[in-house]
């Protein structure tokens, strides 16, 4: 499963911004993969924050395979803030991920309510639980919920796709959020081809 987005997304955003319709022409469609399991997601998310896309992937692995190949919170709840510190991550991220774990299973974070939710009710309800911050959040609304209009005011590569698009020496929040609004409400497809231009070398 990949995020889905077509031409009424890619039409609307290249008739209201030049730099962003030939960006789109030069690259092209992109796949970026969902992960519908929210759990599992989540999982995910506190393992890819702040390392490197490879270093991710190994701990991944390695984590999975303690939980048998499939993430539930009471797999998870059964291993030890030690045996998942092993897996290549911090202590504090594994007192996260067991958290999460534990707050599925006592019922206060309910899982199944989140696709129902706002943007907005989505972000308040997840920052709510240790390491789960606003960022976070949001790329969950991208890759698992498949939201239309996210663009993340906390993601480095994003700020730097579009001091490259625009050939900003520096961008602020009043700056951001004037692109936020020209790009909404696709701002997810936007997002998709900021974090290509911000991965391509010079």
């Amino acid at each position: 499963m990949h995020f889905q987005y077509g031409e009424t997304e890619i039409n609307t955003l290249k008739k209201r911004d030049k730099r962003l319709a030939k960006l789109i022409e030069r690259i092209g469609e992109i796949k970026r993969p969902l992960t519908p399991d929210l759990f599992t997601a989540l999982v995910k998310n506190i393992i890819e924050q702040q390392i490197s896309v490879s270093a991710a992937i190994t701990v991944n692995q390695r984590l999975l395979k303690l939980c048998e190949g499939i993430y539930t919170p009471e797999r998870i709840a059964r291993l030890s803030e030690q045996e998942i510190q092993q897996c290549g991550m911090t202590m504090r991220k594994a007192g996260y991920i067991i958290g999460i774990a534990e707050a599925v299973i006592s019922g206060k974070l309910n899982l199944n309510k989140i696709p129902d939710m706002t943007d907005k009710e989505v972000i308040d309800t997840l920052i709510q639980l240790k390491g789960i911050g606003v960022w976070t959040a949001e790329m969950l609304l991208i890759s698992s919920l498949n939201r239309p209009d996210i663009l993340s005011w906390g993601d480095l590569a994003i700020q730097r796709g579009i001091m490259r698009l625009y050939r900003h020496k520096t961008l602020d929040k009043i700056r951001f959020e004037r692109y936020r609004k020209r790009y909404s409400p696709y701002g997810s497809t936007a997002s998709l081809y900021l974090w290509a231009l911000s991965k391509e070398t010079e």
